[in-house]
């Protein structure tokens, strides 16, 4: 995934506005792009995390018997320092690299009434 490679900042940054609702030209529109693409980069990142940590897991263990695995915890550290998936998002949105398409209905064509 690109997320490991950017530079996207971990913590918040302050956008303007306008920049946000250009591609769009209505925020709240900018807005919904933006949390689907969050949501998709957070489904991904959820299945890779939970594919590497299956190889840890074992049928019988229970509560009483968990243990630290050195290993284990080390991936999961280097996933909480990853920017949160709203952060990367909002970066693709404002460097148009999410493709969106309006969702407008079609006019219905009048029908006469006899």
């Amino acid at each position: 995934m690109e997320i490991k490679k950017s530079s996207i900042p971990t913590n918040t940054v302050t956008r303007t506005l306008t920049d946000i609702d250009a591609p769009t030209g209505n925020i709240y529109e900018s807005v919904v792009v933006i949390a689907r693409r969050a949501n998709q980069i957070a489904s991904e990142i959820k299945q890779e995390l939970n594919r590497k940590l299956a190889d840890f897991s074992s049928v019988t263990d229970s509560l009483e018997e968990t243990f630290e695995n050195r290993e284990q915890i080390e991936i999961s550290k280097y996933y909480e320092r990853l920017p949160k998936p709203t952060l990367v998002a909002t970066e693709e949105f404002l460097e148009g690299k999410v493709y969106f398409r309006e969702n407008r209905p079609e006019p219905q064509p009048e029908t006469i009434a006899e």
